[in-house]
């Protein structure tokens, strides 16, 4: 059973920094995703416990994922923020290896909110 839980969202001016949490009970491929107000869920980063990992164009080069395996965490390291980078953000989860930016997640957190102004 996979148990996401998100953390460490909050409110930033832009070109400031803020660093995601996500805490799982057990995965082999994470995600994250988000969701900006009337848009569509979009994937920007995964990783696999491969360390394959793969970013959207919007965030490369800005955002960086990681996982820690003996805390069970996988984090989101976001720099250089901009107001475009507003909205929820979600941390997904499947078996299996990631399939990069194509991959489809089965479990999903409850997200949390980032605001850039």
């Amino acid at each position: 059973h996979v148990q996401l839980v998100e953390s460490g969202g909050g409110s930033v001016q832009a070109g400031g920094s803020l660093r995601l949490s996500c805490a799982t009970s057990g995965y082999t491929c994470i995600g994250w995703l988000r969701q900006a107000l009337g848009k569509r869920r979009e994937l920007i980063a995964t990783v696999d416990t491969t360390g394959s990992k793969a970013y959207t164009d919007v965030v490369k080069g800005r955002f960086t994922i990681s996982q820690d395996s003996a805390k069970n965490t996988v984090d989101l390291q976001m720099d250089s923020l901009k107001p475009e980078d507003t909205g929820m953000y979600y941390c997904a989860a499947r078996w299996g290896k990631c399939n990069g930016l194509e991959t489809l997640f089965g479990y999903f957190g409850q997200g949390t909110q980032v605001t850039v102004s």
